[in-house]
């Protein structure tokens, strides 16, 4: 099933390549300041906790590309580079994917800013819920999103994700212990 290529209506969903790291350290540069406010950060950790480069700096693209088709061939996560012809546009991830009684997992995403607003985002979120749907028979898929990402919020409900509550201080957030609004979508086909 890895590597697997999803075809959107607009755009389409390639695992990274080892060959993507010049538009991939472009398009991530260019976007450095649109991005900031919604990136994942790392809360220091206590002085006991384990070390490592993982725990303490963001792996180079190299080991990124690594972990994600480690992480796609053990069927726990999988992450497709957004493109859009051959202009790559943006990343989405669905990860924690648990199987047993749960059956689900989540969607993050970021979109170039020159992209935005195009639906490629929505695109991109309603062809990766389909693969999770239809080839891997997940039941139940949540996105959270800051409560002020009006842009990302609009994504979730355009691609059918229905609003289920706040999660006071979910993520750790540009810096700080971000409260999230969770949305969700449930494969009515898996009963």
């Amino acid at each position: 099933m890895w590597p697997t290529t999803l075809i959107g209506e607009q755009i389409e969903l390639r695992p990274p390549r080892l060959r993507d790291r010049a538009q991939w350290d472009r398009v991530r540069a260019e976007n450095k300041e649109w991005l900031a406010p919604w990136e994942a950060s790392r809360p220091k950790p206590p002085v006991s906790a384990p070390t490592g480069e993982f725990l303490n700096k963001r792996p180079s693209f190299y080991s990124m590309v690594r972990a994600i088709h480690r992480e796609a061939k053990a069927g726990r996560a999988y992450s497709f580079m957004v493109w859009r012809d051959n202009n790559l546009v943006g990343q989405i991830t669905m990860g924690g994917v648990i199987y047993g009684a749960l059956r689900g997992a989540h969607i993050g995403y970021w979109i170039d800013r020159n992209y935005a607003g195009r639906g490629f985002t929505t695109d991109a979120v309603n062809t990766l819920t389909r693969f999770a749907f239809e080839e891997l028979g997940l039941h139940r898929i949540e996105i959270n999103i800051r409560p002020e990402n009006d842009a990302s919020i609009r994504v979730a409900e355009k691609a059918g994700y229905k609003f289920e509550g706040d999660r006071p201080e979910f993520l750790h957030i540009s810096g700080a212990w971000r409260d999230h609004k969770t949305f969700v979508r449930v494969n009515e086909l898996v009963k």
